[in-house]
């Protein structure tokens, strides 16, 4: 059996384990990232090399992964000069990562069509933590087959993975879940400052209702550290802010009210005036414990 090749463009705070889970598991690998210093230091620390283009990155490769910032990133690094759609080979499949726009999924899809390619949109959920242990949530968009064929490789850093429909239904996806989250993340904060202001033992409280009906993934993993002010840990203030904005755009096309998600995008703004954009999502909890006149 040959071994499979692969690519891996974008080696931020989630695409560098994750390149690194395939590369352990006897993948090919070649790597590339716009600070080519990332790139190289990659290549260092696993099994793999690193190309100075996308498009030299991406050829003869059997599958192409991308995790980048958001649509413009996206474009770039794919349609653009020396994007990895002009390296893709016959075949090939492109698999993006990047939290974008459905719209940007389906260009994908169809650029990749055209050149006799195949495309999956699958943004993925589970943060720094998840991409580390190889413990992400993957909602993916595509034709089966296709998904089929990469779900095996798929499953080196994944806890969980689902086809959700065709190209851009990945992207809609990670669109629910970023609802979800960012109203949850509002009422902990809401509870934190609540059980500190009565003067209970916040810590306590979340030790205990965190068993029960309140319960949550949030909860159990953040509510220690926003006891203790730290909001170092994984997915950014400002990158929350891109995918509720990708969220409310959606929402405005297809007609969904979204009174809470609107709401907490404002809150996140605040905390970006705050000097809080690469805080960490529960951050928020500091802007309930602002003085007013701050």
């Amino acid at each position: 059996m040959s071994t499979l090749n692969a690519a891996f463009i974008g080696l931020g705070t989630m695409g560098y384990p994750m390149a690194g889970h395939l590369a352990e598991a006897g993948i090919s690998m070649t790597v590339y990232n716009r600070t080519a210093q990332r790139a190289q230091q990659w290549a260092r620390d696993y099994p793999g090399s690193h190309a100075p283009t996308p498009a030299e990155a991406a050829h003869g490769a059997d599958l192409v992964f991308v995790c980048v910032g958001n649509d413009n990133d996206l474009r770039q690094v794919t349609l653009g000069e020396n994007g990895a759609l002009q390296g893709l080979g016959k075949d090939a499949i492109l698999i993006d990562h990047t939290t974008a726009s459905a719209e940007m999924a389906r260009e994908l899809d169809t650029a990749c069509r055209k050149q006799g390619n195949y495309f999956i949109d699958a943004p993925v959920s589970g943060g720094q933590q998840g991409a580390q242990n190889g413990q992400l949530s993957i909602m993916c968009g595509g034709e089966d087959a296709v998904y089929q064929r990469v779900l095996p490789t798929l499953q080196h850093y994944a806890k969980a993975a689902n086809l959700m429909g065709p190209a851009g239904s990945g992207q809609l996806t990670k669109m629910v879940n970023q609802i979800c989250v960012a109203g949850l993340v509002e009422a902990l904060s809401e509870g934190v400052a609540f059980a500190q202001n009565a003067g209970l033992d916040a810590r306590k409280v979340f030790d205990t209702i965190s068993q029960g009906a309140a319960g949550s993934w949030q909860m159990v993993n953040r509510h220690q550290t926003m006891i203790d002010d730290q909001y170092e840990h994984g997915f950014a203030v400002d990158w929350m802010r891109k995918d509720l904005d990708i969220c409310l755009h959606e929402a405005a096309r297809n007609g969904t009210r979204l009174p809470i998600t609107e709401q907490v995008n404002d809150f996140y703004r605040d905390i970006q005036s705050m000097g809080g954009g690469r805080w960490d999502t529960s951050a928020l909890l500091r802007r309930l414990q602002r003085k007013p006149d701050t």
